[in-house]
């Protein structure tokens, strides 16, 4: 299926930012923008999500 349809792809991009990374970002410190490291790793992840299901989108058009 992926070989058909490689840009399906992207839709790995939040799981891997939300789940994949997580035991490395798991961090207090140091400190972002006044907000501790995890929950600005989150919260970046979060902003992308729709990025990547936009890209996936687009790609998918039949």
């Amino acid at each position: 299926m992926l070989r058909r349809r490689p840009q399906l792809l992207w839709l790995l991009v939040p799981y891997v930012l939300h789940l994949g990374a997580l035991p490395f970002v798991n961090r207090v410190r140091p400190v972002v923008l006044g907000l501790p490291f995890l929950f600005l790793w989150l919260l970046g992840a979060t902003l992308l999500t729709p990025l990547a299901v936009w890209l996936a989108r687009r790609g998918d058009r039949r």
